[in-house]
């Protein structure tokens, strides 16, 4: 193993400061593993920090890459339940306070104390990563690494859907944003039950709109979404709205789709102030419920769901490259040309 390798490293917080450079082969700790990347996806959440439009502290220098599965290449010495050879697909958290309140009921995703792959501590876009054995969830059977690398988002859109919020059978349910979240958020939506999922984004949006059609979406829309949701039904609104987006506009168009005693799920970020009233939200007894990451158990279900193809990811992977072609990735990404590209290290 050579003492370096190449990696995808967020040098700055300034616009665009991200590039492949040779960085060090990590040292592990006794409850670590070394991981032999064999897939990261690119997350919207790499985009922003190479666009230099996200709102959370980074740890520059630092590799990116936070959605990522492969081989034990190597184990500490107090490591028991993984061995060299296996195949692992990994949660996010690579740092939580193990004694808080909320790591001790496991909800160690919302400890604050919690630093993650790719912004906390150097991510997977590379060959190697240390990882903490108590991240690491087996990969059962022969799915593909670059299927595996999506467990991760599709762990946030189940967090989002099936534990933070209440979709039921026959329900309607209105999308926003039709980026890797949106859509995965949609098909939970539709695994949960609900009678028709809308998927709603911009006329730049036409080919991921594409795919939410094939995916998991009833209804596609560029325009005319509160039009729309007033026609159907009885014209109340839509039971669930979902903001995958996180723009402003986005929660006010979630707050005027939604029928009275409904739900809004918010799992897109966005830093810009509201600059709109929450009276609707009071007048109509509406639910706004955040969700953030994912925990255990969500993991072993989702896990469980892909292999079982109730969860079939090819869809949304536009493309699968190898690490030097990662600019390429992110561009398209970014443009909407791509829903998710994955990266083989």
């Amino acid at each position: 193993m050579n003492s370096t390798m190449p990696g995808v490293v967020n040098f700055s917080p300034e616009p665009f400061s991200v590039e492949l450079r040779d960085v060090p082969v990590p040292d592990i700790g006794e409850s670590d593993v070394l991981l032999r990347v064999g897939a990261v996806s690119i997350c919207g959440s790499d985009l922003h920090q190479w666009a230099g439009s996200h709102a959370w502290p980074v740890n520059y220098p630092c590799i990116l890459g936070h959605e990522f599965a492969g081989t034990v290449a190597r184990a500490g010495s107090r490591v028991c339940r993984f061995k060299e050879g296996d195949r692992v697909v990994s949660e996010t958290a690579a740092v939580i306070d193990e004694c808080s309140p909320l790591s001790r009921s496991g909800l160690y995703n919302l400890d604050p104390s919690r630093r993650g792959f790719g912004y906390g501590v150097d991510g997977a876009m590379t060959e190697y990563v240390r990882v903490p054995e108590r991240c690491l969830h087996r990969i059962p059977g022969p799915l593909p690494f670059e299927q595996a690398a999506l467990t991760e988002p599709c762990c946030v859109a189940y967090n989002a859907v099936c534990v933070n919020g209440r979709v039921r059978p026959g329900d309607a349910v209105l999308v926003l944003g039709p980026g890797p979240i949106g859509l995965l958020c949609a098909k939970m939506a539709k695994l949960s039950g609900a009678a028709t999922v809308i998927v709603a984004g911009l006329p730049q949006d036409k080919f991921r709109l594409q795919v939410a059609r094939e995916f998991a979406a009833d209804v596609v829309l560029e325009s005319g979404v509160l039009e729309y949701v007033s026609a159907i039904s009885d014209g109340l609104g839509v039971d669930v709205a979902i903001d995958a987006s996180g723009a402003s506009a986005t929660l006010q168009i979630a707050l005027q789709a939604v029928r009275p005693a409904g739900q809004i799920i918010k799992v897109g970020w966005g830093p810009q102030p509201l600059q709109f009233s929450l009276d609707p939200l009071v007048q109509k007894n509406v639910t706004l419920s955040g969700s953030f990451s994912h925990n255990w158990p969500v993991w072993e279900r989702v896990i469980a769901m892909i292999v079982s193809g109730q969860i079939d990811l090819r869809p949304v992977i536009s493309r699968v490259a190898v690490l030097p072609e990662w600019t390429a990735c992110f561009e398209r990404m970014h443009s909407g040309e791509y829903v998710k590209a994955v990266l083989t290290p």
